[in-house]
């Protein structure tokens, strides 16, 4: 085997969570492997690995949200990156809404796109899905410098957090912002 050590170090991806949903089953998480992959049509995909409870629920989804997060959004970072949902019902401590097709949006997210899931390409210990957006949508920047993101994750029950972190202009969350998170699966 190759040493890619020296090229895959200095990689450091925006981080997306990615949500998925069907059949009344809701699933999200945290992913690292994710780009633009066409400009006409506009494709986007995201890589889930198979050790993932998110990978099980989207083989059998037609639709898929992807979401960035700000620096300023480690909590909900950790929230879909270092808990399983196998054992976490994580909608239950952030707020959510139905998106194009029942996708589940994350409205605090910076930005957000749902797309149609076109292909699915196995790419060893993860699966990439392409996507043709079909809906997008985001949050202003907050220019007047403030952090609003203070609060808890306390919800009322309906999934609609008290104080959930809020996107704003802080920089795009990164490989090197989340690599202290432990993985909620294993890592394959």
């Amino acid at each position: 085997m190759v040493d890619t050590d020296a090229f895959i170090d200095r990689l450091n991806p925006d981080m997306c969570v990615v949500t998925a949903a069907t059949g009344g089953e809701r699933a999200g998480c945290l992913v690292g492997f994710a780009s633009q992959c066409s400009m006409r049509p506009v494709r986007f995909v995201v890589w889930l690995s198979k050790v993932n409870r998110t990978y099980q629920v989207a083989r059998e989804a037609e639709f898929l949200a992807v979401h960035l997060l700000t620096t300023r959004q480690r909590r909900l970072a950790a929230l879909f990156g270092g808990e399983t949902g196998d054992e976490v019902d994580k909608f239950a401590h952030t707020r959510w809404t139905e998106g194009h097709g029942g996708a589940v949006v994350l409205p605090d997210a910076c930005a957000w796109l749902v797309g149609r899931i076109e292909q699915r390409v196995d790419g060893g210990d993860h699966v990439g899905f392409v996507l043709t957006p079909v809906q997008a949508g985001g949050q202003e920047p907050d220019t007047d410098g403030t952090d609003d993101t203070e609060g808890t994750d306390e919800t009322d029950g309906t999934g609609e957090a008290d104080g959930a972190d809020q996107a704003d202009g802080a920089a795009l969350l990164r490989l090197s912002d989340a690599v202290t998170i432990e993985p909620g699966h294993p890592v394959a």
